[in-house]
């Protein structure tokens, strides 16, 4: 048995299909019931969390995080299973409930910590610190109307650390402020692990997940997909949905602006295989890729030349390269087959990606040219900033 239990728990909404608004329409309602849509957010969800784990939650938008979360605070209750918490719970799900923006900071830290179970003792002796770490305290008498969304924030989220949690439940808390206040957070959640705080961990940061989470659990349209290691789980996360993922990856384009060349060699297609040698178009960065292009010769070709060149999502040209520059000879084409493209390691951070593949002569007359029709998803695993990584040591 762990500090927290979830047994074969289901939540489910009903979703009105008209609205009443005026007392007329709830009158005459009463002769009429309301027609009810049912959406299962969760289904069939069982886990434990050990005392002094940090637990991930993982998946899509809608795939049933928060509502997992909001049940694991009593917020909500499920519609069916248990679920058993034997510690005190300290949730960080909606930052700056209870704010007002008619107060000031001071004023509303008062509020806000007195929601978060502060004694006013606490309180007026936590303050100044609360300020310093929100990086407010020259704001400390303005309105918080005046504030912006992100001051609002890291108010809030200084404010509500000062509780001495038992069990922490966080919805992507570590996305608020700047690179500077995000560091802050991801401190106090070091030092909220090394005290034996049993975290619930809700993140689109794969990253972060990664990094902290002991285990991880991946929900997807509600359903509990994979629940284990954290690594294994994120991998099942980025590589594990083929069967999602539009069947046409290797689609291409008869446009005559982004396809040209007199086709004696034809590109068929293209595919990006991931680690495992599966077809998809997601990859943790710093994992190997797979860039397979498929061709036809039409005719015997004597040394032709493939090369690759990839491209930012608003088209700034990273990298280019080809069997010429690479010093392969490919000797003679005829008839069909592929050559791969092999990437020990994606360099790419995060963001998606746009791929030009080519087959031409040595001297740039182009067989079959595609210009950036091909496209792939690269999902952090770090926390670098930029679009590629550069290896580096730092060193004093």
């Amino acid at each position: 048995m762990g500090v927290i239990d979830v047994d074969h728990v289901e939540k489910v909404f009903r979703i009105p299909h008209e609205k009443r608004t005026t007392v007329f329409e709830a009158l005459t309602g009463l002769l009429r019931p309301t027609q009810y849509e049912t959406f299962p957010a969760l289904r069939d969800v069982s886990f434990s969390v050990e005392e002094g784990e940090m637990f991930g939650i993982i998946g899509e938008n809608g795939s049933g995080k928060s509502t997992l979360l909001k049940l694991l605070a009593r917020i909500m209750r499920p519609t069916q299973g248990t679920i058993s918490v034997h510690k005190k719970v300290t949730p960080f799900l909606e930052l700056g409930v209870g704010f007002n923006p008619d107060f000031t900071a001071v004023e509303n830290i008062r509020t806000y910590a007195t929601i978060m179970g502060l004694s006013k003792r606490e309180i007026e002796g936590r303050i100044d610190d609360i300020l310093d770490f929100a990086g407010l305290e020259r704001f400390r008498d303005a309105k918080l109307k005046n504030f912006s969304s992100g001051m609002q924030v890291r108010l809030a989220f200084s404010t509500a650390i000062q509780t001495d949690p038992e069990i922490l439940l966080m919805d992507e808390v570590l996305a608020v402020g700047d690179m500077e206040f995000q560091q802050k957070c991801l401190d106090v959640l070091n030092r909220y692990r090394k005290e034996g705080v049993t975290i619930v961990f809700v993140s689109h940061d794969l990253g972060s997940v990664r990094r902290f989470c002991d285990r991880t659990l991946l929900l997807n349209h509600g359903e509990q997909v994979a629940l284990g290691e954290t690594d294994e789980v994120i991998d099942s996360y980025v590589y594990g949905r083929r069967e999602e993922e539009p069947a046409d990856v290797v689609v291409q384009s008869t446009e005559p602006e982004t396809r040209w060349g007199d086709r004696k060699v034809e590109i068929t297609g293209v595919k990006f295989l991931d680690k495992f040698g599966r077809e998809g178009v997601r990859f943790n960065s710093f994992d190997p890729m797979t860039i397979r292009i498929f061709y036809d010769a039409h005719e015997r070709i004597p040394d032709p030349v493939f090369g690759v060149s990839l491209y930012s999502e608003q088209g700034a040209h990273l990298y280019g390269t080809n069997t010429e520059l690479k010093d392969v000879s490919i000797g003679y084409l005829e008839g069909k087959g592929h050559i791969d493209l092999m990437i020990e390691a994606v360099p790419m951070l995060t963001g998606r990606f746009l791929l030009t593949v080519a087959v031409h002569t040595h001297n740039q007359q182009p067989y079959d040219w595609h210009d950036r029709e091909y496209a792939f998803d690269v999902i952090p695993t770090g926390r670098d900033a930029g679009i590629v990584d550069i290896p580096c040591i730092w060193r004093r």
